[in-house]
């Protein structure tokens, strides 16, 4: 027992380590000193016979060995975590909760996590990334992920909000230079700006199943760009339609080929802690999927069919 006990205090300053990237980052969480950090991960080291970080004077990297070990004792702690959280009440959730949101899905919920979320749960800490790009929630200690579009990570938890629909947009001063386009030859030739996911251009796909990948003139891997581009009169962009409903709604954007309406996606909360989800974790999730179905009501477009699930 002794020697499980020991192994947890390396443990937690290794794991502290890892997702603070420096000895001296994990002994401010844990409210210790660098030293007493890196002694606690060297013996660590010497129990499990392997060397966990190689460490220079100004750098501290995971070895392949620590890489792999960090990949197998993140689930193990998140089971502490969750057994903690079984015999507590929603009054005393807390601790850190770590998120990855789509940067235009971030932008819209910024507002009500800060100004009611976080007031709702006070003791409850987040750590928000804001990227288009697909984490790797367990590798990159990420507890969730908000993502709109297909998932086909077998070892995460999915929680489904509901299809939420693309649109094409462009601003009106766009249109009026360059034309609207009525046709897919003609859309073709338009200007584009297109969104890239893990280094790839997104097709435009239409609910007829009709596809098209036009040329760009700019790309990104941010919707938020995308949406800031299109408003400046760059381009024709694909975006989530409530993502713009408020452009839309302002005219700053315009609706290309309305009558040729593109498909809806998934909404989606991912996880890695299997049936129990820490209780900060599913009031997140609770929280995420109510925000979704007000916006999907105040879009008042009918194939937004998001809410609790």
């Amino acid at each position: 027992m002794t020697d499980l006990l020991d192994n947890a205090a390396g443990l937690t300053a290794f794991i502290n380590t890892v997702e603070t990237g420096s000895f001296s980052a994990a002994a401010r969480l844990a409210g210790t000193t660098p030293s007493s950090v890196s002694k606690s991960v060297a013996r660590l080291e010497r129990r499990l016979g392997v060397v966990l970080f190689t460490r220079s004077t100004r750098t501290l990297n995971l070895t392949l060995e620590g890489a792999a070990y960090f990949e197998r004792v993140m689930p193990l702690l998140r089971a502490l975590g969750e057994a903690q959280d079984v015999v507590q009440t929603a009054a005393v959730a807390k601790g850190r909760l770590r998120v990855s949101l789509p940067t235009d899905l971030g932008r819209l919920l910024m507002d009500p996590l800060t100004r009611i979320f976080l007031k709702r749960h006070p003791q409850i800490h987040l750590e928000l990334h804001m990227a288009d790009r697909h984490v790797d929630l367990i590798r990159e200690g990420y507890d969730l992920a908000l993502r709109a579009g297909a998932v086909d990570d077998s070892a995460l938890t999915i929680r489904a909000l509901g299809q939420a629909p693309l649109v094409l947009v462009a601003s009106p001063d766009h249109l009026d230079r360059h034309g609207r386009p009525e046709t897919l030859e003609a859309l073709g030739a338009a200007r584009h700006v297109r969104y890239r996911l893990d280094g790839r251009p997104f097709p435009i796909t239409f609910a007829s199943g009709a596809t098209l990948s036009p040329e760009g003139v700019l790309d990104c891997d941010s919707g938020f760009a995308l949406r800031a581009a299109a408003i400046n009169g760059v381009g024709i962009a694909q975006l989530l339609r409530w993502t713009v409903d408020e452009d839309l709604r302002a005219g700053r954007l315009e609706i290309v080929m309305p009558d040729a309406p593109l498909p809806t996606v998934p909404l989606q909360i991912l996880h890695a802690f299997g049936r129990l989800q820490p209780l900060r974790a599913r009031l997140f999730a609770d929280f995420v999927a109510e925000q979704a179905a007000a916006l999907a009501r105040a879009s008042g477009d009918p194939a937004l069919t998001l809410g609790p699930a």
